[in-house]
């Protein structure tokens, strides 16, 4: 997955309890002038979000443009991408502990975080367990799946997805091909199909047919990886900013300010991004470049305005 990263970077592996985690970060030798270990520059935490095809890349053209400010770490979690998929079904608890695993083991505590979707939800959960691990947090269309009762575990994916041999047969022709991750990217993910590159359809589609990539996609499509998250954003204390797309088909932007209102203290801002899908970072990064770069100068080098700012970024 190295082919899809920006130019400078190099991959790494780390062992995790639950097996080898590969990350990607700035190569000592690489483009940047700043050494990527060096104390005088913050470190970024990207965490792609745990649907068919996620890794790394989902973030790569945003932190791509970071890279020359900050210390970049943008790991493919264990089930995903490069790092090792171990054959079982994954947990809130699995992802807390790989998690806090790469903060300690790599980034050092207190990190910077930013996360999309399911991930975020369950980063949510580790910054309440674990606060003393998360400086800020930076979340894209945080999630549950299952936020204010929505029933997940008994809609139709999860229970086809819940299904002996009917499970594999979803994921083989309903994840793990070119035309499905095409018709998955233009049908959900995308506001606009045009900004579909074939890098984004090569890249989703390498992840989808890497060996025992089905247990982890299936454990999150059932919901072993399935919470309401409105159970726990109002136990937040780390200081947060929420960034969703106009015309996300998941977790619209009014669900996003309705977690957002449950706790005004933590979240300091909402951002509704025009003319974009559930991936505001893959179908238009400069956008999140901006959003996530004045995040950063604010948690890095001044505290954070203390009332909730809902913001449309035109």
């Amino acid at each position: 997955m190295l082919t899809f990263q920006p130019p400078g970077f190099a991959q790494k592996v780390i062992e995790t309890p639950l097996g080898i985690m590969a990350y990607y970060t700035q190569a000592v030798d690489g483009l940047w002038d700043i050494p990527p270990g060096s104390p005088d520059r913050g470190t970024l935490i990207c965490l792609h979000s745990l649907g068919g095809g996620s890794s790394a890349y989902e973030w790569s053209k945003v932190y791509g443009a970071l890279a020359a400010d900050y210390r970049i770490i943008a790991p493919d979690l264990v089930g995903w991408g490069q790092s090792a998929h171990p054959p079982r079904s994954y947990s809130v608890e699995d992802y807390c502990e790989m998690i806090a695993y790469l903060i300690e083991a790599i980034a050092g505590a207190p990190a910077v975080v930013a996360a999309t979707s399911l991930t975020a939800g369950v980063v949510v959960q580790l910054a309440i367990k674990r606060p003393e691990l998360l400086q800020a947090l930076f979340l894209v269309s945080p999630s549950g799946n299952d936020d204010f009762g929505a029933d997940y575990a008994y809609s139709l994916p999860a229970v086809l997805a819940g299904t002996p041999v009917i499970d594999r047969l979803v994921y083989q022709l309903g994840a793990a091909n070119e035309a499905a991750v095409t018709q998955f990217l233009v049908n959900f993910l995308f506001a606009y199909p045009d900004r579909i590159t074939a890098e984004i359809v090569n890249a989703y589609t390498t992840c989808t047919q890497q060996l025992n990539a089905d247990y982890s996609a299936l454990s999150s499509l059932k919901g072993d990886v399935c919470f309401d998250l409105t159970r726990y954003i109002g136990q937040l204390t780390v200081p947060t900013t929420l960034v969703v797309g106009e015309s996300a088909r998941f977790n619209r932007p009014s669900q996003t300010k309705r977690l957002a209102a449950l706790n005004r203290q933590a979240i300091r801002a909402v951002h509704v991004v025009p003319e974009v899908g559930v991936l505001p970072h893959v179908e238009a990064p400069a956008v999140v470049v901006g959003l996530l770069r004045a995040f950063l100068r604010g948690v890095l080098t001044a505290p954070a305005a203390e009332t909730l700012e809902t913001a449309a970024i035109a």
